[in-house]
């Protein structure tokens, strides 16, 4: 009888004949390595601006509240066509999340800005 071997680990498998994997882990670990040599997938390129913009706004927002100029951000890479979810104040005011950071983008004065802010416990209904 011939015994199928985890596509993962190489370990041999028991139990149904079909099984693929040894665990969890294994099944896990084998789709992200083939899924990560995907070169230009969508996920991938739309996961890596999500994640740049998070790491932005957690730097440039160090006091839990702060306001940055528009080019400032988007010439370190800022992208604010990509974010996570949104939250809405009682004034109407839409804030954009990147998961616990977020932007709101106010022109005064002619000048183009970001607010930015962290999420709230209040934030949450």
């Amino acid at each position: 009888m011939e015994m199928n071997v985890c596509l993962n680990c190489k370990k041999e498998l028991e139990g149904r004949s079909d099984k693929k994997y040894c665990d969890g882990y294994c099944k896990s670990n084998y789709n992200y390595e083939k899924n990560k040599r995907k070169e230009n997938s969508l996920f991938k390129s739309i996961d890596l601006q999500l994640k740049k913009n998070r790491r932005l706004l957690r730097e440039f927002n160090k006091a839990g509240k702060s306001t940055v100029r528009q080019e400032i951000l988007l010439e370190a890479g800022f992208s604010p066509d990509f974010f996570t979810h949104f939250w809405k104040n009682k004034k109407g005011d839409v804030y954009l999340f990147c998961y616990e950071f977020g932007f709101n983008k106010r022109t005064e004065n002619g000048r183009t800005k970001y607010i930015l802010v962290d999420w709230q416990p209040y934030m949450q209904k």
